[in-house]
């Protein structure tokens, strides 16, 4: 068990956005939180994060009492709930080197330089945060939360700002980090989100007419195509008339060797450099 939440309101003076919300989250399960605006999937989210106090009910991680203070939550969840405040006079690459560092990689520089690579970030790494466009840091968020050690990963609709090649490229991130143990909860009106990365799906707020009632505990509203068979079978091969299979092609490219940022962080001094050799030749 990842994630426990029992009992769980939050009401902003006369009107209860979540009452009696019980929820439980394992390991490689991931939760889609879907419903209008206004149905309470980020007060939810925020109260998992620390950010907003409910006004009953419990919130552990790893068994752990939720508290603003507690390490060991801060050192297992990662969150992208908000747009973020950077530094403003760090770079791209130096905001995810200090985070990384922070959460006790020795050698982050490979990790980092990974992650830029996979957000498309490689050609912004030495520019500072507010230089970048609105799509652009919305990828720098999710880096994140990718760069530095994680069992629980919470989600307010990541899919914000992103293109149709972003959306496709965090659909396939989180459904990996998924079938890697990692436990995800996450807000999203993105359709092609929930279908490949959720084991289940939680639709928040008041039914309008016509809808079915929609739960306020922790209940599967996975309609028949988004079982989670369906969510996370893969995609079929297709085979060619006569049962035969596509020939395959023996001739195979040698993988491109990825670019590192040429700028954003600054010299090593020479003390540092030796560090860095020495861990290497272990």
């Amino acid at each position: 068990m990842v994630l426990k939440v029992s009992g769980l309101r939050r009401a902003f003076g006369p009107v209860t956005i979540l009452d009696k919300f019980n929820l439980e989250v394992r390991e490689g399960e991931a939760v889609a939180l879907t419903g209008r605006n206004g149905a309470g999937k980020s007060t939810l989210l925020r109260c998992l994060v620390g950010a907003d106090k409910p006004d009953d009910g419990t919130i552990e991680v790893n068994g752990t009492k939720l508290t603003e203070s507690a390490v060991e939550i801060r050192r297992d969840m990662a969150t992208v709930i908000d747009d973020l405040d950077f530094f403003p006079d760090l770079s791209v690459v130096e905001h995810l080197d200090l985070l990384a560092r922070a959460h006790g990689l020795s050698d982050p520089e490979p990790v980092v330089d990974e992650i830029l690579h996979e957000v498309q970030l490689i050609p912004q790494s030495g520019q500072l945060p507010g230089t970048l466009s609105s799509g652009q840091r919305r990828r720098l968020a999710l880096a994140t939360a990718f760069v530095r050690p994680r069992k629980l990963l919470i989600l307010d609709e990541p899919e914000q700002r992103l293109d149709t090649e972003g959306i496709a490229w965090l659909s396939g991130r989180l459904k990996e980090e998924r079938e890697n143990g990692l436990a995800i909860v996450f807000a999203s009106h993105e359709p092609s989100l929930v279908n490949t990365v959720a084991t289940r799906i939680l639709h928040l707020g008041a039914a309008r007419a016509g809808e079915p009632l929609a739960p306020t505990r922790d209940e599967s509203l996975a309609e028949p195509s988004l079982t989670p068979e369906d969510v996370v079978a893969g995609t079929p091969t297709t085979a060619e008339p006569g049962g035969q299979q596509p020939a395959q092609k023996t001739t195979q490219k040698q993988p491109a060797k990825k670019p590192r940022p040429s700028q954003g962080r600054k010299p090593k001094t020479p003390n540092q450099r030796s560090t860095a050799n020495q861990r290497r030749n272990r």
